[in-house]
């Protein structure tokens, strides 16, 4: 190879071929160009194989996920029971305090039995006894109990999330994770603040973590909780993967007159979680956003195709024609029910959330919001049918989408067995009355009067991007500072479209009054520029219809159900609602506590506020 001059005098670059190329001149040539052509060759297909693998998967379509739900026959797995742990110690006729060291695990779960193992990441004393959902643990009011939880997590998710949201993410890798207990009055440090995640072994914390072992009183009324994931902005894909577990604070002295069914036969949880799985039985959640330019994955609600109970899609139970207490959790991310009896056997209500109603409500239907418990008693007894399902109406987005179909409409299946001589006598009952302290809402005790106000706000598509409380981010500091031992009065404004489960930490609260906003578009327009409920003159557009509170949920509770287009009063009482007395800790140290959406996916983008106790 050389220079030549071309005609227009600019240097040209020519092979310079011999003048008479010998046989191995011509062998030597030949075999450059095969190696060169295998060269190319071999680049392409590397160059093909590396776009095979940076393309976009096939999208999972809701026709994909519904087939495979589809293909799973109903009722065919037992309803399993999670394992539990005693929260205290028995010595010489009293109740001691213990300590429980519980880990978070990934290991594969079967759903049902068609479908192929799940990865998911679970609670349990170890890998090998880890469960979904988690234990259930049995505290005792009045025994402090001390757990020490342990993150021992691989480095990677196995489900997509967003960091266009706030979100935990460690410098270093692994799943970040935080636990709050649900509904439990405890200290702020052990309340299991967004800001306190942690990976695994510790290895990175986050800004608001001060320590491993959380500490839980269990001075509040006896009734039932739930533990469950809280890291910032991947609350939704830690429970979709199964950090959730029950927790149940006895009290003899109330519980035992009472006499409802009880012992492992008879006094059951039924904690209900929608879920969608994949064709190799893993757990679907959407890996693109409904704005994907604004949030990559993030998407407003999740819902899934097949309903599970106890960590089985569909189970049944056989059951005796006698009476049976459920503690009924609500644990999906998004999805509201509205559960019915087949049959139309009633259910008995005795309590909503944490607390027992002040009477039991004999109800055909119960409304279940995420994060919602309602314990009930049902009286098989009384069926003249040998089955009874389990059945869901609620729309879904809540309460004007789609009605539940096929799959969705059905829980699981009691199988009714018949009267057994060998059986021993039901002598629980139904109590006339449970406690008095349930419908006591001390509104002339009031010490302060606030607006909180529930935003939406949507791209130029219309599309949701993202959700506030009063305009502001979770990172703005606390408005909502209430006195350590006060009770308040808070009006919430629902401005958006959906029905909001506003839950609370710490506090316990009611809700006395839904009424209906008149002219809401201009009522909405004052807000969106100011802010302000009492410059935007809420009291002349909170005239409409007052909507009634279902009788069972007229209890001290901590998931509230916000009606869209409304503004719902609740008093709110930050002390114990049994005996009126102030919490036997700082309930003003740091991190503080927060209250926000229990719609997950609204959670995390960020409907979320600081609540911050004063001395």
């Amino acid at each position: 190879m050389g220079l030549a001059n071309s005609s227009s005098g600019h240097a040209r670059l020519v092979w310079m071929q011999p003048s008479n190329p010998t046989t191995q001149t011509l062998a030597v040539r030949f075999s450059m160009r095969i190696k060169l052509r295998l060269v190319l060759l071999l680049l392409l297909l590397q160059l093909v194989a590396l776009a095979a693998a940076q393309a976009p998967p096939s999208p999972v379509t809701k026709q994909i996920l519904q087939k495979v739900a589809g293909s799973l026959q109903m009722y065919v797995d037992p309803l399993p029971q999670m394992p539990k742990i005693v929260g205290y110690s028995t010595q010489r006729g009293g109740t001691a305090s213990v300590s429980l060291t519980i880990g978070m695990y990934q290991k594969t779960w079967k759903f049902h039995r068609d479908l192929p193992p799940t990865p998911v990441f679970v609670y349990g004393t170890s890998a090998a006894a880890a469960t979904f959902p988690g234990p259930t643990i049995i505290a005792r009011h009045g025994v402090p109990l001390s757990v020490t939880w342990e993150n021992n997590l691989p480095d990677r998710h196995i489900l997509p999330f967003d960091l266009t949201v706030p979100t935990a993410n460690p410098v270093s890798g692994g799943v970040p994770t935080v636990v709050h207990l649900h509904g439990s009055v405890h200290p702020p440090q052990s309340d299991g603040s967004a800001f306190a995640w942690f990976t695994a072994g510790f290895r990175e914390v986050g800004p608001k973590w001060t320590q491993a072992t959380y500490s839980y009183p269990n001075v509040q009324p006896p009734g039932n909780l739930w533990y469950h994931d809280h890291a910032l902005g991947l609350t939704r894909a830690n429970l979709l993967a199964g950090l959730l577990g029950s927790y149940v604070i006895e009290k003899p002295s109330v519980d035992d007159p009472l006499q409802l069914p009880s012992g492992d036969e008879y006094d059951l949880h039924l904690i209900i979680a929608d879920r969608s799985f994949n064709v190799d039985g893993s757990l679907f959640m959407n890996s693109t956003g409904n704005n994907p330019s604004i949030h990559p994955q993030w998407q407003p609600e999740y819902f899934g195709e097949a309903i599970t109970v106890n960590g089985k899609a569909w189970p049944y139970l056989n059951v005796k024609r006698r009476k049976y207490r459920f503690r009924i959790l609500n644990s999906s991310n998004a999805r509201y029910f509205r559960l019915a009896l087949s049959n139309n056997l009633p259910f008995d209500v005795i309590g909503s959330d944490s607390s027992y109603l002040s009477s039991p409500v004999k109800t055909p239907a119960i409304i279940l919001a995420p994060a919602e418990i309602a314990d009930v008693v049902i009286d098989f007894s009384q069926s003249t049918a040998t089955s009874a399902e389990l059945i869901n109406d609620a729309p879904l987005p809540y309460p004007t989408g789609t009605v539940p179909g096929a799959l969705d409409g059905k829980v699981m299946k009691f199988i009714i067995l018949p009267c057994n001589q060998s059986d021993p006598p039901d002598n629980s009952t139904v109590p006339p009355k449970c406690v008095p302290y349930a419908g006591s809402t001390a509104t002339g005790d009031v010490t302060k009067t606030r607006y909180i106000t529930m935003y939406e706000y949507q791209s130029d598509a219309g599309t949701p991007t993202h959700l506030y409380i009063n305009g502001l981010r979770f990172e703005d500091p606390a408005t909502e500072t209430p006195k350590s031992g006060t009770t308040e009065l808070w009006h919430v404004i629902n401005l958006t479209n959906d029905n909001h489960p506003l839950h609370i930490h710490l506090g316990m609260f009611q809700a006395i009054k839904v009424q209906e906003l008149v002219d809401q578009a201009t009522f909405k327009s004052c807000m969106t520029l100011q802010n302000d409920a009492v410059k935007c003159n809420v009291t002349a557009h909170a005239v409409g219809k007052v909507l009634p509170t279902a009788d069972y949920e007229k209890t001290w509770k901590n998931v509230v159900k916000i009606e869209p287009g409304c503004m719902t009063t609740v008093v709110v009482a930050f002390k114990l609602v049994d005996t009126n007395q102030t919490y036997p800790f700082d309930a003003s140290a740091e991190p503080g506590y927060v209250y926000h959406c229990h719609i997950l996916d609204h959670e995390d983008n960020a409907m979320i506020r600081p609540l911050k106790l004063l001395p």
